[in-house]
């Protein structure tokens, strides 16, 4: 049997349907009843292992009455959705490449960030993602979604059911003064206090002429219960997410070698504490 690998397109069309069937208040099998498919195959679709024709998604899209520009959006997913790799441009507010992203994180069964330097989105505080979006230029209104959406991913790691999360971080992204010391002291407290949980696990990996790969550039390892793991990479103007078995294995195999070079869990915490110290002083 053929490993079921779902693209980053075919589980944002997925996500997108059982989104649209929820809105109307349908279980699976009466979906499935009114398009004349199977509930396993509606299942397979929603979880993005396999795709629906272009006939089959526009049935369940006029069966769920899907709005026009939603329809739009779905109808090209569906189109493209066995592609590798997804490379799109940022656009303002909650796109659909903001909205697949927090899709992986929030079903994710373990999440692995390298940040060489930022703070990733799941450890900043409020008033660092105000200071990075001033920076950017981006606009008050646009300011305040991003905010309340970062905060809301967050709850990935305080839910129920917490994700296990491990952030690998460079000593370069806790002594960069973004925002002064009024802004990084809080958000270096704020990683401490985060870093205490039992499904986080914060390493840092100390400024030396050491080599390794994470000098490339941040990515993201999202793994999941019954599919295969997918990275995420990101950058100025779009981002990339693979799902190639050796990529996937390649960035494995950084982490690895960075696991070897960081700080214990312990150290790290103390490093944190020490940068802090220098920001007060």
């Amino acid at each position: 049997m053929a490993t079921r690998v779902a693209t980053p397109r075919s589980r944002a069309l997925g996500f997108g349907i059982r989104t649209a069937r929820k809105a109307r208040d349908l279980g699976v099998r009466e979906l499935a009843r009114l398009v004349d498919v199977t509930p396993q195959e509606l299942s397979h679709w929603e979880s993005g292992t396999r795709v629906p024709r272009i006939d089959q998604v526009g049935l369940l899209l006029g069966a769920l009455r899907v709005e026009p520009v939603e329809r739009k959006r779905l109808l090209e997913l569906a189109e493209y959705a066995r592609e590798p790799n997804w490379l799109e441009r940022t656009v303002p507010g909650i796109s659909p490449r903001l909205s697949a992203f927090i899709e992986y994180e929030r079903t994710a069964s373990a999440i692995f960030a390298w940040e060489p330097l930022l703070i990733p989105g799941l450890l900043q505080t409020p008033d660092y993602v105000r200071t990075i979006l001033a920076a950017a230029g981006r606009p008050r209104e646009e300011e305040q979604l991003r905010v309340k959406v970062r905060l809301l991913r967050q709850e990935v790691l305080t839910g129920r059911d917490p994700s296990p999360y491990t952030v690998f971080l460079a000593e370069t992204a806790l002594r960069q003064r973004r925002g002064g010391p009024e802004v990084m002291a809080p958000q270096l407290r704020h990683i401490v206090e985060v870093a205490q949980r039992r499904n986080v696990t914060l390493r840092v990996l100390p400024d030396n002429e050491e080599f390794h790969p994470g000098l490339n550039g941040s990515f993201v390892i999202f793994d999941f219960a019954d599919l295969p793991p997918i990275v995420f990479l990101e950058q100025y103007r779009g981002s990339a997410y693979l799902y190639d078995e050796e990529q996937v294995a390649d960035y494995r195999a950084a982490q690895r070698v960075m696991a070897m070079l960081a700080l214990s869990e312990q150290d790290s915490c103390a490093l944190v504490r020490e940068v802090i110290a220098d920001l007060e002083a």
